[in-house]
This record gives structure tokens, C-alpha cells and sequence, in this order.
């Protein structure tokens, strides 16, 4: 009598390589690999066509190397627990492995109804750590040495599968049949194990050819996407990088962002609801602001150069660095006033590389409602000039621009002729960056002295900024 397969529910970890959950499923029996497309999580305000793209090419790519190993990738439209109960009824499947997954408050409560299905139905569903995350961990005490234990040892290679015959695999659908609105990126990362591998093994000729540019997509890893969706793993792309021949110094940088990044799943395992409630004790929602306001962010239009042209580029390539990240939040909620959850929202559905974890930690750290409890105002007009003192990267993504000299580009209201582009081909700024400032530090309450359980590493005080470094 032939066994029951195994279902394999593929989350974020979309790779046959290192991924010790997969082996664990392969050695015990036939296995259906399945991927679950939840419309209802699409739906919610953080999701995006480039994010669905991006991992549906991924899914593609997936699907791919498991036909290699026997069995090709199951693909499923639907609500998580009718899926699983398709499938328990045709297949007399009474065993789920998967990675637990530390994601949005919706996955969240995803998984809490399916492990209440699983076990009306008499199914063991077996859930093996994600990466460096410890389910259940009350604080960070011994946290990073159980990081460093999980991750130890090389790569493991990927098991041969045992397929199931008579399993249609079903397409992977397109953002249009999810009813995605309509999200042009048209200089998005592409999507699949393939690519992250060519971005690792790249990043070695990356790191010493070349200046980086503003944005910091020149010599950074470039890899966060692709970490999100587990495309690659976070102890194949430290295996990579100590024989990559690269310099310590940048050997510990890399190290200690994805440490950080770990960190910042660590944090919202034990705190789900990270994208609703911020940590600091003081912390206010803050008064409605303007619609205007926020469509002005959303759309980059606010008159202020280089917070519109970083909305812009944002917008068109789906990724920019950690510290602009940090100016967009600040000058978002602070200057514009914003509460933290919708300028964190207009952010998280252009990111292609969308992380609950780390999208949310970084918004509650810039808009000062985070652990800490200090607020960061960030002068964008001081910022623009120092990291694009020549307005090139202006003029590329603010063309209505063309007319104003450099030495007023960062601020045409300055300019003798600015009526010649304000209110006509470019709009007044929505606010005076200086006033509205001042008028925020008058506002913020003192702060909380909140407790320090997550220690966040900066960058040393000589460099441009001190925002959470997780861009990689």
C-alpha cells in the first residue's frame, strides 16, 4: 500500500537548496511541493503588482528545480485552509511540513486558522525554524548565539524527491487575475533564484569596480528581495561571502546587516502586530493630516526637489537605500504630518523588497515611535545637498526642474525667476520645510525611556546619516 504524500507548503523560502525543511519532508515520503496564491493577502493595503510579479517569477524559477528533482512546483488559487482541505480529501494527506513564517499580522492569523483546521482534522503540521528566528522567545538574551548555532555548517544540498503521479500543477497567475491595480516599475529587479545567484556571485567585482551611486544600488548586495521570498538563504549568502575574498571590513558591514535583518524578524515574531502599534510607550496617532498631504507623497509631488525625485526613483525601480528610506519616513511624518502607519504604507507597496520585519521596524525607528522612542527630523533640503550637490539625480527624475540653475535646484523658492516654474511646471512645496520642523520638535513629547531589548548597531557618528543600515 503506497504512502500518503506529504505536503510541502512553500512560504518564504522558495529555493530547493538549504532548505532543511524540504529534506526533512523528502526523507520521509512522497511530497506534494505547494505554493498557496491567497488573494485575500494581496488584497491587503502593503501589496503590490511589482511585489506579485517579482515572486512570481521566483515561483517560476521554483518550479523549474523541483521538476528537476521529480516533482514540479503545485500551484494553488485560494483561501489557505479550503486548499489544504482539497487537497487532504483527494490525496489522504495527513502530514504539512513548512518553515514557520514571520511576516504581516494577516499571515499571522492565516496561520493560527490553519493550525485550527490541521488539528480538527487529525493533520500534523510540523513547522521547522526560519533562519535565525526563535519561536516563542520572550527576550534577546542568547538570542544571536542560537543565531549563530542555527547557521553554522555548510549549504545543504537539495534532496531528490519522490513524485506524485496524477497532480495537475496549475498555473501561476498574473497580477491582472489577482486584480492587482496597475503598478508600472519599469526598472524592477527580476524575480528567481537565478538572478540572486548572479547578484552574489557578482557582488565581489561590484564591491571593488566603480563608485557607488546615490541610491547605493552599485555596490550594495542587492539582495533583499530575494531574501524575503527565500529565494537564497541567509547562511548561503554568508558561506558565499567568506570565500569571496572580499576585505573584513566589509566582510563584518554585510555580516552585520544581515544580522540586523534577523534581528528585526526576531522582533516582529514577538511582536506581530508591528505594522498597527508602535513600541514606544508615548507613542500618538497622529492628527489627520490633509489628504492632500498624502497624496502629494504618494504621487512625489510635495515641491520639495529631492524628496521627489527619491519618491520618484522609488517608484520606477521598486528600491532604495536604508538611510533615504529613513529621510522619506521622517520628512513624511514629521514635516508633513503624516501619521507613521499610512506614510509606511504609500513606502511598503513601492518596495519591491517588502519585509514586514524590517519595512516596519525602520518606519517606527525614523518616525520615532520605535523601541527607542527618538524621533529623527531629517532637513531634506540639507540631506539632497549633501549627497547630490550637483542635482544630477534631481534633473533625472524631477525634469520639470530643467530651467532652475544648480545653485537653487535643492530650493526654487529661492530662485529670482521661480514663478517661471512653481504653480506652472512644478508645484509650490506643500510645506516650509523649516517652519514645519520647527513646529514638529515643538510637538514631540519628551522621550519614553523605553526599553532597549532590541540593540540596534549605527553607523559611526562621522558619516552621513545614523538610520538602521538593511539595505543589502
Amino acid at each position: 500500500m503506497s504512502r500518503p504524500p506529504i505536503i510541502f507548503w512553500f512560504k518564504r523560502d522558495l529555493r530547493v537548496a538549504d532548505n532543511p525543511a524540504l529534506a526533512l519532508a523528502a526523507a520521509q515520503g512522497p511530497v506534494l511541493p505547494l505554493f498557496i496564491v491567497e488573494p485575500a493577502l494581496w488584497r491587503e493595503a502593503d501589496r503590490s503588482a511589482r511585489q506579485w510579479t517579482f515572486l512570481a517569477e521566483s515561483l517560476s524559477d521554483l518550479r523549474d528545480a523541483l521538476a528537476a528533482l521529480g516533482q514540479p512546483l503545485i500551484v494553488r488559487l485560494g483561501e489557505a485552509v479550503a486548499v489544504l482541505e482539497t487537497l487532504r480529501r483527494a490525496h489522504g494527506v495527513v502530514q504539512i511540513v513548512s518553515q514557520q513564517e514571520t511576516g504581516a499580522l494577516w499571515t499571522f492569523a492565516r496561520d493560527r486558522a490553519v493550525a485550527a483546521w490541521a488539528a480538527g482534522q487529525g493533520v500534523a503540521w510540523n513547522e521547522l525554524p526560519q533562519g535565525g528566528v526563535v519561536r516563542g522567545l520572550r527576550d534577546e538574551a542568547g538570542w544571536s548565539a542560537r543565531r549563530r548555532r542555527f547557521l553554522a555548517g555548510p549549504p545543504a544540498e537539495p534532496p531528490a524527491l519522490e513524485a506524485v503521479s496524477g497532480v495537475e500543477p496549475g498555473p501561476i497567475p498574473t497580477a491582472r487575475i489577482l486584480r492587482l491595480p496597475e503598478d508600472p516599475c519599469p526598472h524592477r529587479q527580476r524575480g528567481g533564484r537565478q538572478e540572486a545567484l548572479m547578484l552574489l556571485h557578482s557582488h565581489t567585482a561590484r564591491l571593488h569596480g566603480g563608485t557607488e551611486t546615490l541610491a547605493g544600488e552599485r555596490r550594495g548586495l542587492r539582495l533583499s528581495a530575494h531574501l524575503g521570498c527565500g529565494a537564497v538563504s541567509v547562511r548561503e549568502v554568508l558561506a558565499h561571502l567568506a570565500g569571496s575574498g572580499i576585505d573584513m571590513a566589509s566582510l563584518r558591514r554585510l555580516d552585520s546587516r544581515l544580522l540586523q535583518r534577523d534581528r528585526a524578524l526576531q522582533l516582529l515574531e514577538r511582536h506581530p502586530a508591528l505594522e498597527r502599534q508602535a513600541l514606544a510607550a508615548h507613542a500618538v496617532t497622529a492628527p489627520s493630516a490633509d489628504r492632500g498631504l498624502l497624496e502629494a507623497f504618494e504621487r512625489g509631488e510635495t515641491g520639495l526637489p529631492f524628496v521627489d525625485a527619491c519618491l520618484r526613483y522609488l517608484a520606477a525601480s521598486g528600491w532604495i537605500s536604508a538611510p533615504l528610506r529613513g529621510m522619506l519616513v521622517s520628512v513624511g511624518c514629521h514635516l508633513l504630518g503624516l501619521d507613521w502607519r499610512s506614510a509606511g504604507l504609500v513606502l511598503a507597496r513601492r518596495l519591491t523588497d517588502y519585509e514586514a520585519a524590517v519595512h516596519w521596524m525602520q518606519v517606527q525607528h525614523a518616525a520615532g515611535v520605535g523601541q527607542e522612542g527618538r524621533a529623527r527630523i531629517v532637513d531634506p533640503l540639507a540631506r539632497g545637498r549633501a549627497v547630490d550637490p550637483t542635482g544630477a539625480f534631481i534633473r533625472r527624475w524631477v525634469p520639470e526642474l530643467g530651467l532652475v540653475p544648480t545653485a537653487h535646484l535643492h530650493a526654487p523658492w529661492t530662485w529670482s525667476e521661480a514663478q517661471r516654474v512653481l504653480g506652472r511646471r512644478y508645484p509650490e512645496p506643500v510645506v516650509d520645510p523649516a517652519r514645519a520642523a520647527r513646529d514638529a520638535r515643538r510637538s514631540l513629547p519628551a522621550a519614553s525611556g523605553a526599553p532597549r531589548s532590541t540593540r540596534i548597531r549605527r553607523r559611526s557618528a562621522g558619516t552621513p546619516d545614523n538610520q538602521l543600515r538593511f539595505d543589502f
